[in-house]
Order: structure tokens, then C-alpha cells, then sequence
């Protein structure tokens, strides 16, 4: 899968109730439409399972404050709304991970204050600490989170693989440029059911 010796990883990326689940925590319904419309829930579920069967180091990251929001290290007036409306705090129903795609209890989880799964996290050295050298990514949303996620490890040396049926956008045709375009210059991006077959 990789020409680097190590430690593949999937990072699961913020699989969260209010990002992929209709209901009353729902904060981006038209994201939570793709998701259910691309499958991406099953497809995650599956590849999630077949990744554990297989041994990877499995990591959950997710979009989730402290009560001061002072660990927010995004501060672009994009991210002003998470305060102003005390939403996504750590323990809140919206800032959970999906039942489907829960952590087991040796999992780790990965809290994060901006749109990228490194910055202001200890998940570079989580990895590196692991042996990880390969990182398998599937979130929400491709342009955002996956997409700063991978531009981000393959900059700290790390091989990227993008599971492009893992992934939605809010925007289907934002979710098409970063799997088409922007995404293969620095990551492979492949169908989930190729992956798992090679598992």
C-alpha cells in the first residue's frame, strides 16, 4: 500500500452527530444530506471494521471544545459561531461520534480546535510514537477537514490515502474538485472496497 516501512493507521474524521446525523443536534443539513446520500456512514462502518480485524492503529479525531474555547485555535470569523452559540462542546450530544462508528475503549480520540486534525493536537507524535508511517483518511467534510488533514501529514513525511467513498462535502461539486483535483496531487485516493481487498 505504501513504500514507506511502518505502521499503516485510519484516522476517522469527524464523524460527529451534528455533521452526519438528521436530528435535533443536526448543525449542517445540507452536509448531513450527502453523507446519507453517498452512504458514506456504511461505507465507514465496513471500513472501519475491516481495519480493526486487520490491526491498524485506529485513531478517532473530532471537532470538540473545552468550555472556555480557548483552545480553538482556528479564529477565523467562520469558527466566531462555536462560542457565540456554545455548540460543539466536548460533552455535548452534537460533538459525539456516531453509534455506528463509536471508538472501542482503547481507540483514542482526538480533540480539535480548528479544521485540521494536527494543529493544536497530539496527533503528529501519537503516530510517529506508534510507527505509523501510512495514514488511511475518511471524514467530513472532504474539503475542510480531510483535505487540511492530508495536506498536513504528507508535509510531516507521512504516505496519504484518501478513501474517497468515506468522504462528503456540503457542497457535492466542492467534495469533486478536492477528490479529483486537489487531493491526488499529494495523497492516493481510492475506493474503500480496494483498500480492504489488500488488507
Amino acid at each position: 500500500m505504501t513504500e514507506n516501512p511502518g505502521r499503516t493507521a485510519l484516522l476517522m474524521l469527524d464523524y460527529q452527530t451534528a455533521l452526519c446525523e438528521c436530528g435535533e443536534h443536526m448543525r449542517m443539513p445540507p452536509l448531513v444530506e450527502q453523507v446519507e446520500r453517498r452512504g458514506v456512514l456504511a461505507a465507514a462502518e465496513k471500513t472501519l471494521a475491516a481495519a480493526r480485524d486487520a490491526g491498524l492503529y485506529v485513531v478517532h479525531v473530532r471537532l470538540a471544545f473545552d468550555p472556555s474555547y480557548e483552545l480553538r485555535t482556528n479564529r477565523s470569523a467562520r469558527f466566531d459561531v462555536y462560542p457565540r452559540e456554545r455548540a460543539m462542546l466536548r460533552d455535548a450530544p452534537g460533538a459525539r461520534i456516531v453509534s455506528a462508528l463509536a471508538p472501542l475503549p482503547h481507540e483514542p480520540v482526538v480533540d480539535k480546535g480548528g479544521v485540521g486534525a494536527f494543529v493544536g493536537t497530539p496527533l503528529l507524535e501519537m503516530l510517529l510514537g506508534a510507527g505509523v508511517r501510512h495514514v488511511v483518511l475518511g471524514g467530513v467534510a472532504t474539503n475542510l477537514v480531510v483535505e487540511s488533514t492530508a495536506r498536513h501529514a504528507v508535509d510531516s513525511g507521512l504516505a496519504v490515502t484518501v478513501l474517497e467513498d468515506l468522504c462528503a462535502s456540503f457542497d457535492p461539486a466542492l467534495h469533486d474538485v478536492a477528490v479529483t483535483k486537489i487531493l491526488p496531487m499529494f495523497a492516493a485516493v481510492r475506493a474503500s472496497a480496494e483498500f480492504i481487498a489488500e488488507l
